[in-house]
């Protein structure tokens, strides 16, 4: 019944955007006056409430930027931990299309950098650290954008980081010369 609904829902929003004309409304505007959102980003979520995070996000960078679908990501991080990250830590991550929730899955911090060959391993000591690591990423990625969430905690629940994260993987056109 929810297939046919969303069935239902996409035929609709189709057939509405088929009676708008293309060219009511258009405006031009020149390549130099578009300014792009980027393709990703990412923003510290952590809360004054629950103290101060035990591990500091100073940045990240990810090549290809922007990511695209079928490539190798590499993800380089630093870091800095203030405590000992031990066995048991984990995060809370959610992945959102829009307002849909995709996923809302908990995952064993220690035991996805076992199972990657991560350069940190877990205890983690505390100090700096710079960690790169390469994923290859599936060429079926939808064309949409994403919003990301994660909530990493310790083994006793304090609050390792907390990250707000966008990928936007949504085709992106040249921008044609203005032919004024």
């Amino acid at each position: 019944m929810r297939a046919f609904a969303a069935l239902v829902i996409t035929a609709l929003s189709a057939a509405t955007l088929s009676l708008a004309s293309p060219v009511d409304g258009q405006v031009v505007i020149s390549g130099h006056e578009v300014a792009e959102e980027p393709r990703w980003k990412y923003s510290s979520c952590d809360s004054e409430e629950e103290g101060e995070p035990i591990v500091k996000i100073h940045s990240i960078e990810v090549s290809p930027d922007p990511p695209a679908p079928g490539k190798d990501l590499t993800v380089k991080v630093n870091a800095e931990a203030s405590d000992t990250i031990e066995e048991g830590a984990y995060a809370e991550v959610t992945v959102k299309l829009g307002i849909i929730k995709l996923l809302n899955k908990e995952f064993d911090l220690c035991e996805e950098a076992r199972n990657a060959n991560a350069s940190v391993q877990c205890p983690v000591a505390p100090g700096p650290y710079k960690v790169q690591q390469t994923v290859a990423l599936p060429n079926e990625i939808p064309r949409a954008k994403y919003t990301v969430r994660v909530d990493a905690y310790s083994v006793n629940d304090d609050p390792l980081f907390c990250l707000d994260l966008e990928a936007d993987f949504r085709w992106r056109f040249p921008h044609l010369p203005h032919r004024g």
